[in-house]
């Protein structure tokens, strides 16, 4: 059996080049002619990404009104708890866990594509108006039906898609193009708001109620029955949207240059924005409208891995950490007040986005 050869290549900074700092990329071949490129600072943040979740779900599940120390939850999940804890652990706790880890993943892999697509920072679902529209499709349920917790979900997945649609046939002109895109984006998210503020006047005290707090976006009262669906959904389109990954990084150079490399354009471009618009109406379906998440998790993966192209795999990663992380201040930053996880990431990515324009203003970039 012959090793596979591990070549190590720092790249460096060119003449006229940015000044980003020398990258280690490890180049893998086979003995078959399979040859993998790894960026050794991408991959080391992805691990870390992952163990900075997996910790802080173990704290998460340990957290509530019965807690239980970390080592107990371990054993617990290993099959070795008691039954009480049994009970509140794999009954209780583990399944809102997982929906807000699949959310997270979810909307941070759903964010990284549209702002790969459109070339654009701001290109994610909560400027473009797909968790404003899958809202529209829920408060119909709502308001107009009184549906169940189900049919709510059914009506913003439905409402999602639709949106998701609605721009893009009308960001299509010969093509669809990054700054068309948001525009149209910005437009829609208008129209839906104001469909949302409609239906809100239109709605009894019980269901308005209901329906501001599912537009505020939490896990409470999550179970099994939302994590299976998501579960799915992930299991499908992740490795579609992987398998393609070459393709996004290619379109990031310009249309006419992935043509030239030989690169479906249209075709990649039209299934990535579909996987990407069924992540976010699929997370928005189990947890409401959580905002920001989409839009800051793709952006803080490329600041850490200071690596060029979608960054998916981090991203996801990256997502996933920020809504535990944010599910975990919900419940305890905030005393006996236990905020909605969606008002924790609100926060959050405002501060951050002040952030970003003041370094933005200070470097000169705006």
């Amino acid at each position: 059996m012959t090793t596979p050869r591990v070549r190590s290549i720092r790249t460096a900074r060119g003449r006229g080049a940015p000044a980003l700092p020398a990258r280690r990329v490890r180049a893998v071949r086979t003995a078959g002619g399979l040859s993998v490129r790894l960026d050794v600072r991408a991959f080391t943040v992805t691990v870390l990404l992952l163990v900075a979740a997996a910790a802080a779900s173990v704290v998460l599940i340990g957290t509530g009104d019965f807690p239980i120390p970390a080592g107990d939850v371990l054993k617990t999940l290993a099959g070795d708890g008691n039954p009480s804890q049994e009970f509140i652990v794999n009954d209780l706790r583990l399944p809102r866990v997982l929906v807000g880890l699949l959310v997270g993943a979810s909307l941070g892999l759903a964010g990284a594509l549209f702002q790969s697509v459109s070339r654009n920072p701001l290109g994610s679902p909560d400027v473009l108006g797909l968790g404003q529209g899958a809202t529209a499709g829920a408060l119909i349920m709502i308001v107009l039906f009184s549906g169940s917790a189900t049919e709510v979900a059914l009506g913003a997945l439905a409402g999602g898609l639709l949106t998701g649609l609605a721009i893009y046939l009308l960001a299509w002109k010969r093509g669809v193009h990054g700054y068309r895109l948001v525009l149209v984006g910005i437009g829609v998210s208008a129209i839906a708001t104001a469909v949302n503020g409609y239906l809100l006047t239109k709605a009894d005290l019980v269901d308005a109620a209901r329906a501001v707090v599912w537009m505020t976006g939490s896990l409470n009262g999550r179970d099994w029955a939302q994590v299976w669906p998501l579960l799915i959904m992930c299991a499908v389109l992740v490795p579609l949207v992987l398998g393609n990954a070459r393709g996004l990084r290619m379109m990031e150079m310009g249309d006419d240059v992935s043509y030239a490399l030989g690169v479906s354009v249209e075709r990649t471009r039209l299934l990535l924005m579909v996987a990407a618009v069924l992540l976010t109406a699929g997370a928005t379906a189990a947890a409401g409208p959580v905002g920001f998440v989409a839009l800051t998790a793709p952006q803080l993966a490329r600041r850490l891995t200071r690596s060029p192209g979608p960054n998916l795999v981090p991203s996801m990663c990256m997502g996933a950490t920020l809504l535990i992380v944010a599910d975990w201040a919900s419940q305890r930053a905030f005393g006996a007040d236990q905020l909605p996880v969606g008002v924790v990431t609100g926060v959050l990515g405002g501060v951050y986005l002040l952030w970003l324009l003041v370094t933005e203003r200070k470097a000169g970039r705006i």
